[in-house]
């Protein structure tokens, strides 16, 4: 069965592009956590996302999940934008915790932050 095919702009109007106030990465990696625990972590993200509406064109955040995010250790990794608050050990435990505290709540987690790097802004638009 051939994937339906549509347009970038569809795509991001189907996953809330636009009106995000926030975006969660999250690293799987190898480099700094074993796979498979990144990947119960990465599940469990987008599982609970899901279930609290957070994510999906009607919620206010966005998760992407990636293999890398340069810090091989102490993973797995999360950064949440536009605050670029860095966060170490992001088991399911401590998932919980960024997305009720800082997804939800807006205060950043200060025992599992390690750095910050808030982003200027936006000047415009397109």
């Amino acid at each position: 069965m051939a994937k339906t095919r549509t347009t970038p702009e569809a795509a991001a109007a189907s996953f809330g592009v636009g009106k995000l106030t926030r975006h969660l990465f999250v690293c799987t990696g190898p480099d700094c956590v074993d796979p498979e625990v990144g990947l119960e972590t990465w599940a469990y993200v987008k599982r609970r996302m899901k279930e609290l509406n957070l994510a999906g064109a009607d919620g206010p955040a966005y998760r992407t999940r990636c293999s890398c995010l340069r810090i091989c250790t102490g993973g797995p990794i999360a950064v949440v934008y536009p605050e670029g608050t860095w966060y170490r050990g992001v088991t399911p435990e401590n998932a919980e915790r960024i997305l009720q505290e800082h997804i939800i709540g807006g205060r950043v987690v200060p025992d599992l932050c390690f750095a910050r790097n808030v982003l200027p802004p936006s000047t415009g638009s397109l």
